[in-house]
């Protein structure tokens, strides 16, 4: 899966979808990326939070280390048996919903890359299955856990997030490490509740997704 994704809604329209106890006055990122600030959902003290934190846990590789290099970010979750996610997915209180409404991937030859949208036309608001955390590198931080993608992503990537519905939502929360395992290898949801969004935007500074009629080319302004 890219590192590139969009929840668009506003935080009342979060808040309300996701439960959440008391809604914040928060920033909705027009965009997300790694390093960049992202909304995710919590439960602490019996309370639904909604939290504006940072994309991508601190990595650091011995090479890294050696030429005194300040760590980089990780923000998907892949190989559960990674040490860098060992002592936080068998806990819950590491876990969080992450709302997102697109998520992209390049699409085109290698340097004219565009970006292409992907979203769920039962449910457009999901939640993506989550791990967060304070870090002393970077201060709170999450990353979402991804898996095989379904037949409509996989010609633009094999991976895709690990997107809930909403009866599965306090199981991931609450549930133990072989919920967290099956939620990751189960099937993923399918192709014909996804629609594709292609688009000109180029892939580094592009555009977050805009309505059908700005998508084609044959309708882009001039």
């Amino acid at each position: 899966m890219s590192r590139l994704y969009v929840v668009a809604r506003t935080p009342e329209e979060i808040g309300r979808h996701f439960k959440v106890d008391v809604v914040p006055e928060i920033a909705v990122p027009s965009e997300t990326i790694e390093g960049g600030p992202g909304l995710i959902v919590i439960e602490k003290d019996g309370l639904r939070l909604l939290k504006s934190v940072s994309w991508g846990f601190p990595r650091q590789t011995r090479g890294m280390q050696f030429n005194s290099e300040p760590p980089g970010r990780i923000g998907l979750v892949a190989d559960l048996t990674n040490p860098l996610w060992d002592r936080i997915v068998f806990d819950p209180r590491y876990r969080c919903l992450i709302p997102i409404t697109h998520f992209a991937n390049p699409d085109g030859p290698k340097g004219r890359k565009t970006r292409a949208w992907f979203s769920n036309t039962k449910e457009p608001l999901l939640a993506w299955a989550g791990f967060c955390r304070n870090t002393p590198e970077f201060g709170p931080v999450f990353a979402g856990m991804t898996m095989t993608a379904n037949e409509l992503v996989r010609p633009f990537n094999d991976r895709m997030p690990v997107l809930l519905k909403r009866a599965e939502w306090d199981l991931w929360l609450h549930g133990s490490i072989k919920d967290v395992i099956a939620c990751q290898f189960r099937e993923p949801l399918p192709s014909d509740e996804f629609e594709v969004l292609p688009t000109c935007d180029l892939w580094r500074g592009g555009m977050p997704p805009r309505p059908k009629s700005f998508l084609n080319p044959e309708t882009m302004p001039i």
